[in-house]
């Protein structure tokens, strides 16, 4: 079976920003949205914004523009936020609590259902309404919830173990916040979120400005 063609990086990426400029629209009441609008707003192309939202099967109207309610439908249907996916996050650490409380999350459909730690402090707990529970029990708990989907944010030295046994308890995407190449079968799917890249872009931007000022 041919594997599907996704979609170019930068343009899945750039998704969730027009969502956000056009779910505004909607709050102010404004039925129809112009791709210029969109890109005015995002310092874009406006040809740059079509093509990126040609990919989710919408048209625009000549002179219209989209007509904003079915734009949001098929931006969140494009990106699987119209169903709910469980998740568990494993590692309770500065990182995974934050995520556990970002509320942004439940508007994505993404739904963490419980977490997994080795710390008997944290065992037994809860963080943000999660319930945290033991390490060792990862496996057997991930079974019986049935999830498909872990966000792993455990040391990097424990990274590659913790996957083995997330991908033997049934797990088969993983959105990875380590700096570990993670090494999995051909089904099962991962994202790597490398945060310092986006600071590493930060700092370019910062070096731009200091030597535009000169």
């Amino acid at each position: 079976m041919a594997k599907q063609k996704i979609p170019a990086t930068p343009s899945i990426r750039r998704l969730p920003s027009y969502l956000h400029i056009i779910r505004q629209a909607e709050k102010e009441g404004d039925e129809y949205i112009s791709g210029t609008v969109i890109a005015n707003e995002l310092n874009l192309e406006p040809i740059q914004v079509r093509k990126d939202l040609a990919i989710t099967g919408i048209i625009g109207k000549p002179k219209k523009g989209y007509p904003v309610h079915a734009l949001i439908t098929a931006i969140e249907h494009f990106l699987g936020w119209d169903s709910i996916r469980d998740a568990v996050l494993v590692g309770v650490g500065n990182l995974g609590s934050a995520l556990m409380g970002y509320q942004e999350f439940q508007f994505h459909g993404l739904n963490i259902v419980a977490a997994f730690d080795k710390d008997p402090k944290k065992i037994g707990s809860t963080v943000h309404g999660v319930p945290i529970l033991p390490l060792d029990t990862m496996e057997l708990q991930v079974r019986n919830l049935g999830v498909r989907m872990a966000i792993l944010t455990v040391p990097s030295v424990a990274a590659q173990e913790t996957t083995d046994l997330l991908i033997k308890a049934g797990i088969t995407a993983i959105w990875n916040f380590t700096n570990v190449k993670l090494k999995v079968p051909d089904n099962v799917v991962v994202q790597k979120e490398d945060l310092s890249s986006g600071y590493a872009m930060l700092c370019v931007m910062i070096q731009a400005k200091k030597l535009e000022g000169r």
